[in-house]
């Protein structure tokens, strides 16, 4: 670990062994980040996809089949 900057640093104050552990502690257990989001699936993708076409059968329906989304 020779010239790598530490994680932690004491800016002020001298802190007991108690306070260090519970510091290092706080700041270890804590959750992480929980990654980059999916990336949302385009409307062509989504279009292929069985049972997503949007459409129900009913009064009206071949009309609204051809109206955009």
């Amino acid at each position: 670990m020779c010239g790598e900057e530490p994680l932690l640093r004491i800016v002020r104050g001298v802190p007991t062994a108690e306070e260090l552990a519970a510091l290092v502690g706080a700041v270890f257990t804590r959750p992480r980040a929980a990654g980059p989001a999916p990336a949302p699936t385009s409307t062509w993708a989504r279009s292929g996809r069985p049972g997503s076409n949007g459409h129900l059968p009913g009064p009206g329906a071949w009309r609204a089949s051809a109206l955009p989304r």
